[in-house]
């Protein structure tokens, strides 16, 4: 017999045999669904990680950017660049945030969203939310660069920094998108 959850056979002869790969007895069965509930586990986890860490990046950013004023020129709110950049922030915190609660409510035993509109849900909010940011990051780039070209100052130091912070918020939820995107081909084709 195979022990699930240490996934080592017990010294049973049939047992031996099949976790040697010798048949295709219970102990081969078993210890393949323990290695696979471990990869499911571990899929799991990274990818609340990963939704964990794209919240924290967007948070930074949405609230570099809010804060961004020094008087004069150096308002943020005088740029639409900037201004769409605090909106996506915002926008993919809400996101993750709602994703957070999603899943949180998931690992109480709560009730979720059947598992292929909920995996459908992962991954097409994981994509949109990755392409808004980059998009964006890509309107952000050019007009700090002009910026600090001529001064660098307070004003686009944390321009930089709340550019940096969304572009690894996207750098999460594009890797979340991956995992989210497996996860529903393995579902729909198995």
């Amino acid at each position: 017999m195979v022990d699930i959850e240490k996934a080592a056979a017990v010294d049973t002869p049939a047992a031996g045999h099949a976790a040697a790969g010798g048949g295709t007895g219970t102990g081969g069965v078993m210890g393949s669904l323990a290695r696979r509930w471990r990869a499911q586990d571990v899929l799991e986890r990274s990818g609340s990680a990963l939704r964990g860490g794209a919240w924290a990046m967007s948070l930074l950013a949405f609230l570099l950017m809010a804060c961004n004023e020094h008087g004069d020129w150096k308002q943020f709110d005088r740029y639409e660049e900037y201004r769409y950049i605090v909106a996506i922030g915002l926008l993919v915190f809400i996101y993750t945030t709602l994703q957070l609660v999603r899943h949180g409510v998931r690992l109480t035993g709560g009730q979720d969203l059947q598992l292929r509109t909920g995996l459908l849900v992962d991954f097409a909010g994981d994509q949109v939310a990755a392409y808004l940011l980059m998009s964006a990051l890509s309107a952000a780039i050019p007009i700090t660069n002009r910026m600090r070209e001529g001064a660098d100052n307070v004003f686009t130091d944390s321009s930089a920094a709340s550019i940096s912070m969304a572009f690894l918020a996207f750098v999460c939820l594009a890797l979340s998108a991956v995992i989210s995107g497996f996860k529903l081909a393995k579902q729909t084709y198995i």
